[in-house]
Parts: C-alpha cells; sequence; structure tokens
C-alpha cells in the first residue's frame, strides 16, 4: 500500500494562530488593535465566501476589521476615493481589495492606490519590488502560506527542482520568486509553466515538487508525476455533481489518482485555502507592529 501524507493547512494554521497570540497581546498593551479593512465591490460568490471565512478569524483573534460594499457598477474613482480614506484612518493597518474588480475598473491602478505600508496582499508595485531582490515588507497571503506548509511539514527546497504551474502576480509569479530566492527554506531551482508553456508535462515529471495554480479541475494527474513527488494544489474549483448541494469543491490536481503515487500532498479544501487566511491575518499583524518602529 502507497503512503501518501495528506498535507494539512487547518493544522499548519492553527499552529500560526497560537504563535501569533503573543504578539497580539504585545500589541494591545501598546493600546493597538490590528485592523484590516477590506473593499468588497459587487456580489461575486467566491469573494464573499473568503471574507465572511476571513472576518469570522479576526472576530476569534479579537483583531478589527471591516468589510466596505461598494455596488459593481460604482466607479473607479468612487473606489480609489473610498481606498484613500482608509489609507489616513490609522485604526486601519492593512487593506485588502478583493479581487477580481468588475471589467470597467483598472485593477492595477486601484492596487497602486493603497499606501504600501497598509497592503497587506503585497500586490503593490513596491512590495512586489522588495520580494523580488529578497527583502520583503508584506509577502501575498497564498504563496506565502504554501512556503509555510513546506516549512512546517520540514520538506527541503535546497538542490530540489520545483515546477510552478500558472504566472500570475497573485500565485504563481511571487511562488517561483519565493522558492528560488537564496533564503532557508528555499533555494531551489524553479521552471514556471504556464498558458504559454508547450508539453507541461516534460517538466512536471521530473519535478520533486509541483505547485499548481491553474484553476483547471483535476489537470494534473498520475500520469503527470514521478514517483514520491510532492504536490501542492492551489486550484480551488466548483464541479457540478447530483449531491444536494449541486456541487463539489475539488482543485487542480486529481486527488484520486496522485495519492497513489505522491509522497505528500495538500487537500482541497483544507490545504492551502485556511492558509491564505492565516497569512492575512499574520500580514496584518505585522503590519500594526510596523507602526511600533
Amino acid at each position: 500500500m502507497h503512503n501518501c501524507t495528506i498535507l494539512s493547512g487547518k493544522e499548519v494554521s492553527d499552529h500560526v494562530y497560537r504563535n501569533l497570540q503573543d504578539r497580539v497581546e504585545l500589541l494591545f498593551k501598546n493600546n493597538i488593535r490590528p485592523g484590516l479593512a477590506a473593499v468588497l465591490v459587487g456580489e461575486n460568490p467566491a469573494s464573499k465566501i473568503y471574507i465572511k471565512m476571513k472576518t469570522k478569524k479576526f472576530h476569534e483573534l479579537g483583531l478589527k476589521t471591516e468589510t466596505i460594499k461598494l455596488s459593481v457598477d460604482c466607479s473607479q474613482e468612487e473606489l480609489i476615493q473610498v481606498i484613500k480614506k482608509i489609507n489616513n484612518d490609522s485604526s486601519f493597518h492593512g487593506i485588502l481589495v478583493q479581487l477580481p474588480l468588475p471589467y470597467h475598473i483598472d485593477s492595477k491602478s486601484v492596487i497602486n492606490s493603497i499606501v504600501p505600508e497598509k497592503d497587506v496582499d503585497g500586490f503593490h508595485p513596491e512590495n512586489a519590488g522588495f520580494l523580488s531582490i529578497g527583502s520583503p515588507r508584506f509577502i501575498p497571503c497564498t504563496p506565502k502560506g504554501v512556503m509555510r506548509i513546506l516549512e512546517y511539514y520540514k520538506i527541503e527546497l535546497s538542490g530540489k527542482h520545483v515546477v510552478v504551474l500558472g504566472r500570475s502576480n497573485i500565485v504563481g509569479r511571487p511562488m517561483s520568486i519565493l522558492t528560488s530566492l537564496k533564503t532557508k527554506g528555499a533555494n531551489s531551482t524553479t521552471t514556471i509553466c504556464h498558458s504559454g508553456s508547450t508539453d507541461i508535462e516534460r517538466f512536471t515529471k521530473i519535478a520533486d515538487i509541483v505547485i499548481v495554480a491553474l484553476g483547471v479541475p483535476n489537470y494534473l494527474k498520475k500520469d503527470m508525476i514521478k514517483k514520491d513527488a510532492i504536490l501542492i494544489d492551489v486550484g480551488i474549483n466548483r464541479v457540478n455533481d447530483n449531491s444536494e448541494k449541486g456541487y463539489k469543491l475539488c482543485g487542480d490536481v486529481f486527488w484520486e489518482e496522485v495519492i497513489e503515487k505522491a509522497k505528500a500532498v495538500t487537500p482541497v479544501p483544507g490545504g492551502v485555502g485556511p492558509m491564505t487566511i492565516a497569512m492575512l491575518v499574520e500580514n496584518t499583524v505585522e503590519a500594526a507592529e510596523n507602526t511600533l518602529k
């Protein structure tokens, strides 16, 4: 019987929250309550679920969070004015603008309007630049969460071949930088594959670790990986089925197949998802700590 380790993001996130308690207590003693403002434009169902889960976690930890909801037809100027107001509000240490934004709004302009010191998502060009030279201010939450899972389960990256599938600024691009930085817990040889890559299997078959962030259900199958590969599944997809809900959640990795061959894999749900929220909390706490410096 092949033994495949399940890399539980739930377990790692609980560990993160325990480690944050002392830091939060210290901030409370300094009369600082870490605060996050989330801005939601429109009614995207996935965005609403994420914000609901995030809000629950912040409240559990006694942190401040507020969601500012704007209608789907609000103008770019209105949205930027809201962000500028939060930039100047010292009770909020972090700002999260929920992506994707409606088509008539330019995401880059919106992200650029967040003061970099409050950009807890790490998407502002200044913060992306700091990350790319190996001196990050805020690391984007999902890639940071992936690195923390690997660290928690003592999965060594140095000298290993990591293949990242996807090149978005939210996951794939920062993931490729983080894994290959000359730092503790990284130092891998990283290949990044994307929609312009031909014969992706050629790369995944020789990878020690595959990080999949494509948004394609069950994309990575057993015949695409080598034996004892480690798989990190960032995808979360709704697939219609005959259940009461009418759908099930699945990742970009074909779970039922790969567990017969992989050494370790993150589940969906319960893998990378809980870590994204844990890292958002941690980045907000860091932003609050930075005001003490």
